[in-house]
């Protein structure tokens, strides 16, 4: 980034393992930046320098000071730089009163941490995946139905009217790390990278016909590695298949008839829309890393409302 380079402010996505950041000009993107440091890596004296380890250039560069720096995330969990409060769903997924300050030692920055969701019954949480809504409702106001986040906790949001209805978790991503590295199957799904298509199609159509028996086809496929050396890529396949083929059956008909939007990565969001569509539904794919950014927007827009009025 150029030398006195003019910043508004800086937006923030601060995960468990992982920190995105991006530098704004008005509504425009001048300069990204990540480092693999997250809230699981990290005290909480730890976090402002971490944050200045990857914002320091565009401190230097800047012109305006103290700069606005706005974070979601795991930042504001109860490990994170500053407990920030859940809000009680149904709820618009960003609400101004409910982001707080964090206390910060270095005087270039100030920095707000965006509040999490939370829903009563069934208990549920999210942090994070509220900006990503918030998000797609300002790419698409008129938004209404499913939205699926997938992750290490993977999330589906009901939305209607602008808000978050209610929301349901699925550990299924955590499950796959631990059953892959923990359990019996990691010696047949060893290190493989490689992913056998065929073999998630056919996992994800056994979990929907018989979600009740997962344990039993978990364990098939120690055996099928035993007696008939099926390739890692193929183990692989089949235990992604029969986890995220167990969370698309217990949506049920409502994954089916709505159109879900698909928010994140590129291969886990094509898993999702690949196992819904074997189950007879359709979905669309969205940038999660987009949606982010224009969250952090939509929250910077209403803190300068909030200063103006």
């Amino acid at each position: 980034m150029p030398e006195a380079t003019r910043i508004d402010w800086i937006g923030v996505d601060w995960g468990t393992t992982n920190l995105r950041a991006w530098a704004v000009r008005g509504s425009e993107v001048v300069a990204t930046a990540s480092a693999p440091v997250g809230m699981a890596s990290l005290t909480r004296d730890a976090f402002e320098p971490a944050l200045l380890n990857v914002i320091d250039e565009w401190l230097a560069g800047s012109d305006t000071a103290p700069l606005p720096v706005i974070a979601c995330g795991m930042v504001g969990a109860r490990q994170g730089w500053q407990e920030a409060p859940y809000v009680t769903v149904p709820s618009p997924p960003l609400v101004r009163d409910a982001m707080i300050p964090a206390t910060c030692k270095d005087s270039r920055i100030t920095v707000t941490i965006i509040h999490g969701l939370s829903q009563a019954n069934p208990a549920d949480v999210m942090r994070g995946e509220e900006t990503q809504i918030a998000g797609l409702l300002a790419m698409d106001p008129d938004f209404e139905g499913l939205a699926c986040l997938p992750g290490t906790h993977n999330k589906w949001a009901f939305i209607r009217g602008g808000e978050i209805e209610r929301f349901r978790t699925f550990m299924t991503g955590e499950l796959f790390d631990i059953i892959a590295r923990q359990s019996v199957l990691h010696h047949a799904l060893g290190d493989a990278s490689a992913f056998d298509d065929d073999a998630f199609d056919a996992a994800v159509l056994q979990a929907a016909a018989d979600p009740a028996a997962l344990s039993a086809a978990l364990f098939s496929i120690r055996a099928a590695s035993l007696l008939e050396g099926i390739a890692p890529d193929v183990a692989r396949a089949r235990l992604s298949g029969l986890l995220i083929g167990l969370e698309i059956a217990a949506l049920g008909d409502e994954v089916r008839t709505a159109r879900p939007a698909i928010v994140g990565s590129h291969t886990l969001s094509s898993l999702y829309e690949r196992a819904i569509r074997l189950n007879g539904g359709d979905a669309q794919r969205l940038d999660g890393d987009g949606l982010a950014r224009a969250g952090l927007q939509m929250a910077h827009d209403l803190m300068i409302v909030e200063k103006t009025n």
